[in-house]
């Protein structure tokens, strides 16, 4: 992220390059990068003639090359966006000769997606001399809660750790996906506002009482009769609540539970480090770990690695997953 700020602070101040190549798993700051871009180099009077969006289906690298070396019509630069890129994988080394030797005048910015280059290739390293290389690498799903923070703390907004858990639990790591409901919040919720479960469960349709996260507390606090409700609204709504998420995320926490086991220093501090967790989740971590001594925890692991493999219907084709989740609850917990 603090990459990505420089980056703009340096086109803000006019300090632009003749290439923005910006490739990566994650395609939200490639999106952002290049909006501001589209947005900001030219005026409005200037796009008509000195702007340029192309598409990588719909283009060669010769025609990107042939429209990169045109000439901006009074205007200091002409801009080329060329989106989608990644469709031009197979052909995108071609782009070298160019990059050796771009056009002063013109800003070509090209989004290639999920892709990398090959760093040992030569238009990897004409890029690197003339231009700009932006890798948006993908969080990790520990990572996403925090990003959630400093991009709602930018904006003047706050939100609880448990808030910011059930988005992540529910939409995952797609950054995209999650500042879209972010946006739809900050529509209804004045500036200043704590974003809290409520809010989250309110304007977003995420329950605040039947999720994972609640299930995987209940089920490191021992509570039986939460665990076996929450399963049932499971059950009931089998569409929202896949049985896959469900054992990949107890799969994740009984995983870091022996991991904390195996720890000679269980101060919360450490423990959030270790662990890659908030500290406000420290306690629910401490708990589960005294609720379920080592030996158990390798025990639980085993039996998600088999119902993992039933809920994919391997061996229990006719079983409904609700029923599947039930059981493995009954034999986690008791």
């Amino acid at each position: 992220m603090n990459e990505v700020k420089q980056l703009v602070s340096e086109i803000k101040n006019g300090n632009l390059k003749p290439i923005y190549f910006l490739m990566g798993e994650e395609p939200y700051y490639i999106d952002k990068i290049s909006e501001f871009i589209e947005n900001n180099i030219l005026d409005e009077a200037e796009k008509g003639f000195n702007q340029m969006v192309l598409y990588g289906r719909d283009v060669t690298i010769d025609d990107i090359i042939s429209n990169s070396k045109r000439f901006p019509m009074m205007a200091d630069y002409q801009v080329v966006i060329v989106k989608e890129a990644q469709d031009l994988s197979r052909t995108i080394e071609k782009l070298a000769s160019y990059a050796e030797n771009p056009q002063p005048t013109t800003i070509l910015v090209i989004n290639y997606k999920y892709k990398k280059l090959d760093k040992r290739k030569s238009l990897y390293k004409a890029l690197n001399k003339t231009g700009i290389v932006f890798e948006s690498k993908k969080l990790y799903e520990n990572q996403v809660s925090d990003w959630i923070r400093r991009i709602l703390a930018g904006q003047n907004y706050n939100i609880s750790p448990k808030a910011s858990q059930m988005l992540v639990e529910f939409l995952g790591t797609d950054l995209s996906k999650i500042d879209n409901e972010l946006n739809k919040l900050k529509i209804v919720l004045p500036k200043g506002t704590q974003i809290t479960p409520e809010h989250i469960e309110e304007n977003i349709g995420i329950s605040k009482d039947f999720n994972n996260f609640e299930l995987r507390k209940a089920v490191g606090d021992k509570d039986i009769v939460k665990a076996h409700r929450i399963a049932k609204y499971f059950a009931d709504n089998p569409k929202d609540n896949p049985m896959v998420v469900t054992i990949s995320l107890l799969f994740s926490f009984f995983s870091q539970l022996l991991h904390l086991h195996g720890m000679n220093d269980k101060s919360p501090r450490s423990v959030a480090s270790a662990l890659r967790i908030n500290p406000y989740f420290v306690n629910e971590y401490l708990t589960a770990a005294r609720n379920y001594p080592m030996k158990k925890v390798s025990a639980v692991i085993a039996l998600l690695r088999d119902f993992d493999v039933k809920g994919k219907g391997v061996g229990a084709n006719a079983v409904p997953q609700g029923d599947l989740l039930k059981e493995l609850l009954v034999r986690i917990l008791n």
